[in-house]
């Protein structure tokens, strides 16, 4: 019960070495005032032995005050801390995926859009603090969920989204642009878009370059990732008769120049991921260069408990001097 208790002022212990100091002083005080007297019968004397053995408690009361007197100075507390925090930066990020047919490629297990959602989902687990948006594009692109702080909406929209939603393609202009309209009327001090493909830009009408000039006005910070094995992988390269893909082996290409070229221009950074693995350390990375300041607020309160010790030592005060004019009177 005694384990939360602190004191604010541990120094006045110290004054618990005067305690043996006067217990010295009383004993030898004590041997000063003992008289020896020599007679041959005690007879015709009343003395109360009982008495004058227990005469001792006087000072021993007077210590116990002293030493509760000396633990009230030090005053034992408990500490009742709360907490409350702030966030004085906060992050808006959009995260633009493509949703391509060679998003269905089984480079990465199960395909790369599946392993995408996947590592995507932790990511935004562990940005409590930021609004997140999603933006999802092919041969065009849209506005999966805008930015929220609202993370189940969020991973919801993640899970949902998926190809054939969208004219086949890639469109990394239209992608990057929709993500910069979502952001361009944010008032957070940190903006960033985290642009995913595995493919070269060949749809839509605005050109990258010219989403990443927006980015730029606008303030926006864009990391890039190509996403894809080096060499073939296992992708969709026609459909079946009931309308499932057919696989093959094709030659993975990723215009890695022009995603390094808008990393730059942004402020951003560009990123390969060839395997799941390589995917999650990206999205670590990526966590660990955004970080969302968080101011932190602590409250103390304290319950005081030196009340009890001061009125410990009144009562043991009081004691001592009623038995010291009562009882032990005749022996002062």
């Amino acid at each position: 019960m005694f384990d939360n208790i602190e004191f604010a002022n541990p120094q006045f212990f110290w004054l618990f070495l005067l305690l043996p100091m006067a217990l010295l002083w009383y004993l030898f005080k004590h041997r000063e005032e003992v008289a020896s007297l020599k007679i041959s019968s005690i007879k015709g004397f009343t003395v109360s032995s009982w008495a004058a053995k227990l005469r001792p408690v006087l000072f021993v009361l007077r210590l116990l005050a002293l030493a509760s007197i000396i633990t009230a100075l030090a005053r034992p507390q408990i500490e009742d801390i709360s907490t409350r925090t702030k966030t004085t930066k906060g992050i808006d990020i959009v995260m633009a995926i493509d949703v391509s047919s060679s998003m269905l490629a089984r480079d990465l297990k199960p395909n790369r859009l599946t392993a995408l959602r996947n590592v995507a989902g932790e990511f935004i687990k562990k940005r409590p603090n930021d609004r997140i948006g999603l933006v999802g594009y092919a041969g065009e692109s849209y506005t999966k969920t805008p930015i929220t702080s609202d993370k189940s909406i969020v991973l919801n929209a993640l899970r949902e989204i998926s190809y054939g939603d969208l004219e086949d393609g890639t469109a990394i202009g239209m992608g990057l642009a929709t993500s910069v309209n979502r952001l361009k009327e944010s008032k957070a001090i940190s903006k960033v878009i985290i642009l995913l493909t595995d493919g070269v830009n060949n749809s839509g009408f605005i050109e990258p370059k010219t989403a990443a000039d927006l980015a730029v006005e606008f303030g926006i910070k864009t990391y890039t990732i190509g996403l894809g094995t080096n060499g073939n992988a296992l992708s969709p390269v026609a459909y079946n008769r009931d309308g499932t893909f057919r696989y093959g082996m094709r030659q993975v290409e990723i215009d890695e120049a022009l995603l390094k070229d808008i990393a730059k221009v942004t402020g951003g950074k560009y990123f390969r991921a060839t395997d799941n693995e390589k995917l999650e350390e990206i999205y670590d990375e990526i966590n660990k260069l955004e970080k969302t300041e968080i101011e932190e607020f602590k409250y103390y309160k304290y319950d005081e408990k030196y009340r009890p010790l001061i009125f410990i030592a009144g009562i043991l005060l009081l004691l001592e001097w009623a038995l010291r004019n009562s009882i032990f009177r005749s022996f002062i």
